[in-house]
């Protein structure tokens, strides 16, 4: 490893590009970050006895299996955020200029030559930043100034359209802006593949950006030692399929909570959600899933990843599933979920039918509702979800599930009718809070 000091404009200046690989995150930066840059840019700038804003670190490594020429493009292992975001800063920036140039080297020429283009060179290669995915297309349609792709990156289009309105605000403090751009100081942070472990680099950063998910260091972990071929492979038949289920946003906002469930049926026992990462290296080198092969394991991933978004995300088709589990989210009950997801795998694989899913289901509800009526604690939920597979005759499906529901002890019980009716004739139903 080899680590310097550098400014952040040189920096891109020298480099020739910079590619995402696929197994990194999607750009995710919102406004609250754009923000944050931009305020610390400007103050910066206007300050002369300033002579530096640190913004972070960005680590790579060659692309090259063995020794390369300077040339060769740059794999990014951290920063991809800050690149992204200064990228569309100074594009936004160029569009401004027009031919001025209110600071010597920020006309709109000297700008997308030295910091967004390679202009001699053509194709992909012609980018300085190259993302993956839909934040692929989206930046190469913005810096070529082609219409917005059909599929495009909510983020990328989003915080353009802040730091065009920034700039166009900031007219009078343009100088500002280009000075603080020019005192932007970074880590440049070189890894030597033969010595170096990217994946233990990557898990031992912190960065000044927004944290990783659980979910983007899992995919990290089982892609980013492979094969170049077999990553692809592995990312475009599974992973990605699942993200694009997900959606731009619901991914950010539900991959730890699917992950966490996910371990929960494979292991029968409930990680600490700032744990599920170490929870799944545990799990993925187990003896049978290493066995089995990193293709088995991120198929499984995918599968019950569909299950997942069937469920908790409104996407199941069938119009009585998709309102019992409607009722489920109604009630909050994500606790439920590592259950739910055994259920509908064996519905997936013709081991319970589609009408004794849908009973379950509803008792599931039930236990649910009848228990928040009755003001039994919920405190046991998770356990009893999470340990309910275990019980499971799948030769007598239904029968073990409502033989369960009603072995279960006190605490844990599931309320007779006499127990709810008496309690539901007094509950406050219109102030009702589910669990």
């Amino acid at each position: 490893m080899k680590a310097t000091e550098a400014k952040f404009l040189e920096f891109l200046k020298r480099s020739p590009q910079f590619v995402i690989p696929i197994y990194q995150r999607t750009y995710s930066w919102g406004e609250r970050e754009c923000r944050q840059l931009w305020d610390d840019i400007l103050r910066t700038g206007r300050n002369d006895a300033v002579s530096a804003h640190f913004v972070g670190s960005i680590v790579y490594v060659e692309k090259g299996l063995y020794s390369v020429t300077s040339q060769s493009p740059l794999l990014v292992i951290d920063g991809q955020q800050r690149l992204t975001t200064v990228t569309l800063l100074i594009e936004a920036l160029a569009r401004s200029l027009g031919e001025g140039e209110p600071v010597d080297g920020f006309s709109a020429k000297k700008i997308r030559s030295y910091y967004l283009l390679n202009p001699l060179e053509e194709g992909e290669r012609r980018y300085k930043l190259v993302l993956s995915q839909t934040d692929k297309a989206s930046l190469t349609a913005l810096l070529d100034a082609q219409p917005t792709p059909r599929e495009h990156s909510i983020r990328i289009e989003a915080n353009f359209e802040f730091f065009k309105e920034r700039v166009a605000e900031a007219k009078a403090e343009l100088p500002a802006l280009c000075k603080g751009l020019a005192k932007l100081v970074v880590v440049d942070i070189s890894l030597n593949r033969d010595q170096d472990n990217p994946q233990l680099i990557f898990e031992s950063l912190n960065s000044t950006g927004r944290e990783l998910s659980q979910a983007d260091l899992i995919r990290n972990f089982v892609l980013m030692g492979l094969e170049p071929q077999l990553q692809t492979k592995l990312y475009e038949h599974y992973w990605r399929p699942m993200e694009v289920g997900f959606g731009q946003e619901a991914y950010a906002t539900h991959s730890d909570g699917f992950m966490r469930h996910y371990l929960t049926v494979k292991t029968g026992e409930i990680p600490n959600l700032r744990e599920v990462y170490e929870a799944f290296k545990k799990h993925a080198r187990s003896p049978e899933v290493a066995n089995a092969g990193v293709d088995a394991l991120v198929a499984d991933i995918r599968a019950f990843a569909g299950y997942y978004c069937a469920m908790a995300l409104g996407g199941e088709a069938d119009p009585d599933l998709k309102a019992a589990f409607h009722d489920i989210r109604e009630l909050k009950v994500d606790v439920a979920f590592p259950f739910l997801l055994e259920l509908y795998a064996d519905y997936m694989t013709d081991v319970l039918s589609r009408d004794d899913l849908l009973q379950a289901v509803r008792w599931v509800e039930s236990y649910v509702f009848r228990r928040a009526v009755c003001g039994i604690p919920t405190n046991s939920l998770n356990k009893t979800f999470a340990t309910f597979a275990r019980s499971l005759k799948k030769d007598r499906y239904l029968e073990s599930i409502a033989a369960h529901f009603l072995l279960l002890p006190s605490y844990r019980r599931f309320p007779p009718d006499d127990e709810f009716r008496r309690e539901i004739q007094t509950k406050d139903l219109y102030n009702f809070r589910s669990q």
